[in-house]
């Protein structure tokens, strides 16, 4: 079985998403530096804004298009499956980095904050997606749940 992302027959502008992911990696080192965690609690209404259909209320998006125009940075279509299912990691580990922070764990915070850059730096400078790696590790583990 060669490798695979899960594809949803959905186009979605790649560039876009590596910029939405730079804001996603500031929104998270901001937090580090500061300490508030207000700023991750808004990073999970952002994502599932745009996980669910509303990128128009989504501030991130909206930058990220802003950006997108005044760079005259082309679009580069791509299958939205890879990035739907990577925008979901990254709830999870905002939503886990909450949840340490919130029981006083730093060193959780701190290894979670560290493979969640790392993973969101892979896709921002190199488009590589861990989220599909790990997809299809878990495809393979365990087929009857993909189907």
């Amino acid at each position: 079985m060669a490798q695979q992302c899960p594809l949803i027959f959905r186009q979605i502008d790649a560039n876009t998403v590596r910029i939405n992911t730079f804001f996603v990696i500031s929104v998270v080192a901001a937090y580090l530096v500061t300490g508030v965690l207000s700023l991750l609690l808004l990073l999970i209404i952002d994502f599932l804004l745009r996980l669910y259909g509303y990128k128009h209320f989504s501030p991130i998006q909206n930058l990220s298009l802003i950006i997108q125009k005044k760079f005259s940075i082309p679009a580069k279509m791509e299958d939205a499956g890879a990035k739907r299912l990577a925008a979901f990691f990254g709830v999870g580990f905002t939503v886990a980095l909450v949840i340490f922070d919130l029981l006083g764990i730093k060193l959780a915070v701190d290894a979670t904050a560290a493979i969640y850059l790392f993973c969101a730096s892979l896709e921002l400078f190199f488009g590589y997606c861990i989220a599909c790696k790990i997809y299809y590790i878990a495809k393979k583990v365990y087929p009857q749940g993909f189907r």
